[in-house]
């Protein structure tokens, strides 16, 4: 008993033990914002990630914050002092880019923070509305998997008014060229004249709500986004952020699907 004790010990600390200061690879990467953990270890296998000009693709690398530098991409990764969590009232022509070759107008010229944030998913440059902005590489992958089903609401301005044959189509799903959508919950605006549409989807594919109406032969007007998840544009001018309340941070990770102990952590 005593020997298959021994063994047992031996074989456990077998590994060396992890040097004090360094944490794992995936971790580290999240803590810089650049995504989750899970899809920082994707990264890793995939050889996008270099410690000190090295490549690695072990996922139990562990790296000093202090003393290494880790790129991702051929970019510096830097862990960020805290999360920032903005929502944008996007405007009509700019674009839900970082930059812009030809000089367009992107959302990033409208934010005005130290710590660099991006967009979470993407509107179009014609659509208007809520945008949602963040350094928490995290939270923004969450929000944007198609496990979770974080509700999307718009308002449509059609070319003409909508059927009702067309109105219950939308709800049930059409078929695009990805596949058939999922249901989603659809109804006229009042004093619309069967030309404004409000519609809430559950998925997050490009484009996906000018192509559903596009399908069955509508032109649309306008698009504007009025909320994501719990999150509204009330009360900001187009063009105007705001940081999201305590309350709509933690209904939109709840809606991602956070753990109770990931809630309280503040991860």
């Amino acid at each position: 008993m005593k020997g298959g004790k021994g063994r047992r010990a031996q074989k456990k600390t077998g590994s060396p033990a992890p040097v004090p200061g360094q944490i794992r690879i995936n971790r580290f990467l999240s803590m810089c914002g650049i995504t989750s953990r899970r899809k920082a270890e994707e990264l890793v296998r995939l050889g996008k990630v270099e410690i000190n000009h090295a490549v690695v693709r072990d996922l139990a690398t562990r790296v000093d914050p202090a003393r290494d530098r880790v790129f991702v991409g051929g970019t510096q990764a830097l862990p960020v002092k805290g999360f920032l969590y903005l929502v944008l009232n996007k405007p009509k022509d700019s674009i839900t880019t970082l930059s812009d070759e030809r000089g367009r107008t992107t959302v990033m010229s409208m934010v005005r923070t130290r710590e660099r944030v991006y967009p979470v998913g993407r509107l179009d440059r014609n659509t208007t509305g809520v945008l949602i902005l963040t350094n928490d590489g995290g939270f923004a992958h969450r929000l944007m998997h198609p496990k979770f089903n974080v509700p999307k609401s718009y308002r449509v301005s059609c070319d003409r008014s909508l059927t009702r044959t067309d109105l219950a189509a939308l709800r049930g799903g059409v078929t695009l060229g990805d596949g058939r959508t999922a249901p989603a919950d659809v109804e006229f605006i009042a004093q619309g004249r069967g030309k404004e549409i409000g519609i809430t989807i559950h998925e997050g594919r490009n484009r996906q709500v000018r192509r559903m109406f596009e399908t069955l032969g509508y032109d649309v007007v306008k698009l504007d986004r009025v909320a994501y998840g719990p999150v509204t544009k009330a009360g900001l001018a187009r063009g105007g952020t705001r940081s999201l309340t305590r309350s709509e941070i933690r209904a939109l990770k709840e809606m991602a699907g956070y753990t109770e102990e990931e809630l309280l952590s503040g991860r």
